[in-house]
This record gives structure tokens, sequence and C-alpha cells, in this order.
């Protein structure tokens, strides 16, 4: 009998003559969390879509063994049928249906062909206590936020009771407390004798979890290694090829003037008539990084979306830039004012992935770039590419549809949209969620370059290790609240998560 849960051997897939896997082999032993580490473009994604049969057996080469037989998949059910379950990056849930719904979409339990509801909401409730989602089961997946979409979707993969179990970046927006929940549910899996193989970005997660580590580079294996042999650096190293001198490169900048000033900001929400942000109060200065800190729920992305005009619900309280009263009503408002807001899902809400790169970029800015009626394609030509050499954004041509970019590049082009407008005050909402180290370290280096020629930068973010390394100051959220402010020499993990769950 095998050791091995999955063996991949010499995978090799091409999109237009281009190898995005080179003969890659992957063997996972049975009942292990087995890490798949990479930057963004390495190929753990188009691995995994092979492993699940997205890529159907025909449009690669190579071998699939699961539990030591051979396979080949024509498509995802056959995956499912030998026991293999995905939970992708992207999320695949109904935003109309219900939670209880959408945990078993498409597998609804019943008899003679009619669904039982009472059945539906049963079972449903036993997964989503299982990853700690507390809203009631017949709320629509609409009208949750982006961390408890991520919970429906742990539950909807964990009810398949699979015996691989794959997860592509599945803390990407959730709180450190669901994080840990979900490591904790990932451990309980391995005990139980299901195999996971575990996508992340966050390296303090895959040396937390994981028991064995395979890092791909462009399109190939480089190393597989337990994680008792591994920290944080090596792995870097392994993906990126290189060394970096530090994950969080910042660099402090004297404040200047405040640029923004928020007072007795409240926000009521249009659907539920709930305040979600109540009686806010905080200041920006030029030159500095602001970092807000809170669990998911804690009101942090209703304000500053309220503030940037685009929150659907009543706000109420004052709002000052540069020392002038304003009221904004809208998007454009806020942009005119000297506001960009990169939103925290970038894909739904920062890019239109079906236009090419050049419009993605000069998106926001139609209406302050030369020209009165419409601007020239040469104009957005230059300020496109000005833009994508600043940033170092990697892009084949303009003129490719940004949805062929990896996660780190399309980060920047939202970033690029944002600067082409001349903001003061630029709000990161979630800056580098889902995307690699190398394009994160990138990422700083921009933080530091716009704090360093005077713009103050407003920054929401779940990954603590990300607030505490980039942040001048710290503001904590808890309960629609700021329950604390730290200073970047006092503040900690400790303290950031005592005051978040003050408000809870």
């Amino acid at each position: 009998m095998t050791e091995w849960a999955l063996e991949m051997t010499d995978i090799t897939k091409e999109f237009s003559g281009v190898k995005a896997l080179d003969a890659v082999s992957l063997r996972v032993k049975k009942g292990e969390i087995h890490a798949l580490c990479g930057e963004n473009g390495a190929g753990k994604s188009t691995l995994m879509k092979v492993l699940s049969g997205v890529y159907p057996h025909g449009t690669f080469t190579g071998d699939i063994r699961v539990n030591g037989k051979p396979v080949q998949f024509r498509g995802i059910a056959d995956s499912e049928a030998s026991g293999v379950a995905i939970i992708y990056q992207e999320l695949a849930l109904v935003p109309e249906f219900t939670i209880a719904e959408n945990v078993f979409l498409g597998k609804e339990p019943g008899r003679l062909g009619m669904i039982s509801e009472d059945e539906v909401y049963q079972q449903a409730r036993k997964w989503t206590e299982a990853v700690g989602l507390q809203r009631p089961l017949s709320t629509k997946v609409k009208y949750l936020g982006v961390g408890e979409q991520q919970l429906v979707e742990i539950a909807k993969a964990l009810k398949k009771r699979a015996e691989i179990l794959i997860l592509d970046e599945p803390t990407a927006a959730l709180s450190e407390r669901e994080v840990e929940r979900l490591l904790q549910i990932l451990r309980e899996l391995r005990s139980r004798g299901v195999t996971c193989i575990y996508i992340s970005h966050k390296l303090d997660e895959v040396l937390s979890i994981a028991d064995t580590v395979t890092v791909l580079r462009d399109g190939r294996s480089i190393a597989t290694k337990p994680v008792s042999e591994l920290d944080e650096s090596a792995i870097i190293s392994l993906m990126v090829g290189r060394n970096l001198d530090e994950l969080f490169p910042k660099v402090t900048t004297p404040p200047g003037d405040v640029v923004m000033r928020v007072s007795n900001w409240s926000v009521t929400s249009a659907e539920t008539r709930r305040q979600i942000v109540r009686d806010v109060s905080f200041e920006v200065r030029a030159g500095e990084v602001v970092g807000i800190a809170g669990l998911v729920g804690s009101g942090r992305s209703e304000l500053v979306t309220s503030i940037f005009g685009a929150y659907p619900g009543r706000v109420a309280g004052d709002l000052e830039i540069a020392g002038e009263k304003v009221h904004i009503k809208d998007a454009a408002d806020a942009i005119q004012k000297g506001i960009g807001l990169v939103t925290e899902d970038r894909k739904k809400q920062g890019l239109v992935l079906g236009m090419d790169i050049r419009k993605n970029i000069t998106l926001a800015s139609l209406r302050r770039l030369p020209g009165t009626i419409a601007i020239h394609d040469a104009e957005e030509i230059q300020w496109s590419e000005k833009l994508v050499r600043d940033l170092r954004i990697k892009v084949p041509s303009l003129e490719v549809a940004v949805s062929a970019l990896s996660g780190g590049n399309q980060q920047k082009v939202v970033i690029a949209k944002w600067l082409l407008t001349h903001p003061k005050i630029l709000i990161l909402d979630e800056p580098t969620r889902g995307i690699d180290v190398g394009a994160k370290y990138e990422i700083y280096q921009l933080m530091n370059q716009l704090t360093q020629q005077g713009m103050a930068i407003l920054m929401i973010s779940s990954e603590l290790p990300e607030v505490l390394g980039m942040s001048d100051r710290i503001l904590v959220m808890g309960g629609g609240r700021i329950q604390g402010e730290l200073k970047r020499e006092e503040a900690s993990q400790e303290k950031i998560m005592h005051l978040a769950t003050r408000g809870q």
C-alpha cells in the first residue's frame, strides 16, 4: 500500500507556446499538510487546476496518481469522484443565495427530487459552526464581507469530506482569529487522515501548519523539504532566487501638516439599518502611514468606503481635507478632493478585467488628463508607460487584458490608476492581499517613496505583521469604534488584539 496520497510527475502545461508548468513533480504523503509556495506566476494555481480537472487530461503532459492509482480527469466531477476538493482563491458562491444554499450548492439533500429545506439548514449549520461563521444561515451571501464569504466557501469544501483538500490562499481575507480557527480545523482534519495541500503567501502560517513545503519558481519545482529544515528567509530565497534584506523596509518620514481630519463619523447600513461605524474621529498627516487594524466586521472597510463616498448607507460626521471642510457625495467627488481608494477586492472593485492595462490605469483620470471631450491614445500611452516603468509592473504590452497579469502586477495597476489622479490621501484596503512576498516588498518600497513625497497613506490590513511593520501610527477598531491608538514604537500584536476584541 502506497504512502503517497498524490503523485504528479513531469507535469507540463503550455499557454500559447509559453510553459506555465515545466516538468513539475509533486508528491504528497497521506495525512499530511503539504504547503505549496512560490511567487505569483510560479505555477501553483495552474498545477492545482491540472489536479482538480479544470485543465482536463490531454491539455497537459505528465502523469497523476491518487492513492497509487493512475487517474485521467476529464473535468472537475472526475477529480471530486476521486476524493479531490479545491477551494479556489476566486470564490465560487452565488450572491443571491443564502449561506445554507451556498454550502449545499448543487448537492442539496432531499427525496424523490424534492429539496428538503429543513435538512439543508440543519446540515449547513454543522459546517458553518465548524468554521466559526456566526451569521444566520438565511443571510444572502451578497451581504457578507469578503472574509465571511471565504468561510462559507471553506464550509462548502469541508462538507464534501474529501480525502485530498486543496486550499488556495484560504486566509487572504481572514482576521487573525479566523485564521487560527481555520488552522485548527486543518489540524483536526490531518488527525483524521485527510491530506491537505495548502497554498499561501503567508509564510508564518506555512511554518505553523505545514509538515512539508514544495517551492515552485517560474513554472519549475525548485525544492521539497520538511518544514523543520526551513524558516521564512530560506523559503523566500527559494521563491525569489535572492535574499530580501528585510520583509518590511519601512522608512520613517517626519509627519507634516494634517491632510485629512475625520470627526464624529458614523455609518448606518442601508440593508440592516445597523450602525456599523460609531462616532469615529482621527487625523492623518502628510508623509505618514496610519494603519487601521481590527477583526473582520469591525467596520474598517465601511469607514474608508464611506469617507470615499462609495458606501450606500447613511453617513454622518465631519470631514476636512487640507483644513477645508468638505462633503463628498460620490467617488468622482472624492477624486476631485484628492482621495484615492485601493479597494480590498481588486478584481471586483478595482479593475475592469476584460479591459486592457492602459485603459485600466487611466480609468479614474479621464477628466483630469489633457483633452476636453476625450483623451488621445498617445496621451494615455505616455502616462501608462511612465507608471508601468515607475512601479515596475511586468507586462508584455499595454494592450494586454489586465486579467492576464499576476495578482501582484494587477495590484500595481490598481495603485497606478490612483496615482494618476494625484491624490493627497491614498487609502489602501488590504494592499497586499493574495500577492507574493516579492510583490509585497515592492509595494512597501512604493509606500515609502510616496510618503517621502508628502503623500498621506491610510492602510487597512488583516496581517498584523504588515500593520506593525509599515505603520507610523495604528488605529485599532472594534465594534465599529476606534478602541485605541498605538504609536509604532509601543505597538505589538498582543496590544492590537487586546484592543480589537474590546468591541466584540
